[in-house]
């Protein structure tokens, strides 16, 4: 298994939000996936496809695509996104499925495959959701597993690193993925330390950023998801951020976050205008954080999962 804008006003999630759009988008690329799916399954599958529908209607998300632009990237836009949303989403509930056969790594590792040519086909050769696809469908097969229950996010977070971290750690980086280089070159974890280890950042960051943007501004969802996009942005060392930018980007970009924390972070006012202006030095720099916009959707599942019981 393998990822500056105007100011405008908060914007809200069509009305139905994104469970609702899920349903609508289900037909894409189901005969790619296999039979259908048990119930959970089906539900689990639904949460990944929200919460990647929620990773890209956040903003402002420095250098990263949303509905309000394309960030850093000119080969892609929201619409791209909601259509590789779309056509992975079936096969998430594969993985859930498998989880609960107790599958190894390299069936999740055939279903994942699938699912990234799928993403191709859908987005015309665009990359758009391959970090999202190892990432989220590990949380999805673990979510399958009879002995996940009713778990924290936290603990399902844990169980990923518990049942195949062994595997994960053991698997030779990509020699050809930009995250690959990055991991090889600068000595870094990636994508795949983190989810051998149990998601230890989202553990530690992401959820507790997440609650604590919930607890500032409450009714303000998409504020409580940008505080946790910041949190994760000044930690982690996104190896999107190191191909792009090498150490200088990386440590560059992690400070912006930082600061913006420091300085209050949504609880400040006019915190929107300071994280747009953020983001429109990423656009400048081509800078684009794609393994914290992972996190955040990883993170966003886990939090509906534990909810959902």
């Amino acid at each position: 298994m393998g990822r500056p804008s105007s100011v405008r006003p908060c914007r809200r999630t069509p009305r139905g939000g994104p469970l609702l759009h899920a349903h609508q988008n289900l037909a894409v690329a189901t005969a790619d996936a296999g039979r259908a799916q048990p119930p959970w399954a089906e539900r689990v599958a639904d949460l990944a496809h929200a919460a990647l529908i929620e990773e890209l209607e956040t903003w402002p998300k420095p250098g990263l695509v949303s509905p309000v632009d394309s960030g850093s990237h000119d080969d892609m836009n929201a619409d791209t996104l909601h259509r590789s949303a779309a056509a992975i989403r079936p096969f998430f509930a594969d993985l859930v499925s498998a989880g609960s056969r107790g599958a190894e790594m390299a069936e999740l590792r055939g279903i994942g495959l699938r699912a990234e040519a799928a993403m191709m086909r859908a987005t015309g050769g665009v990359n758009a959701h391959r970090g999202a696809i190892f990432s989220l469908g590990l949380i999805c097969a673990a979510a399958g597993t009879p002995d996940t229950g009713r778990g924290s996010a936290e603990a399902r977070a844990e169980r990923v690193g518990h049942l195949w971290g062994a595997a994960i750690a053991g698997a030779p980086v990509s020699p050809v993925s930009h995250g690959g280089r990055a991991v090889r070159r600068f000595g870094v974890g990636g994508a795949s330390a983190e989810a051998a280890a149990g998601f230890p950042t989202i553990r530690t960051v992401g959820l507790p950023a997440l609650r604590a943007g919930r607890a500032c501004r409450p009714g303000e969802p998409e504020a409580a998801r940008v505080h946790c996009f910041f949190a994760l942005l000044a930690v982690v060392d996104d190896t999107n951020l190191l191909h792009r930018g090498g150490p200088d980007g990386l440590g560059w970009a992690q400070a912006a976050a930082a600061d913006f924390l420091a300085d209050g972070g949504i609880a400040a006012p006019g915190w929107r205008d300071r994280a747009a202006a953020i983001h429109r030095a990423f656009v400048a720099t081509r800078l684009s954080p794609g393994g914290c916009a992972d996190l955040l959707a990883a993170t966003l599942l886990l939090d509906a999962l534990a909810a959902a019981g």
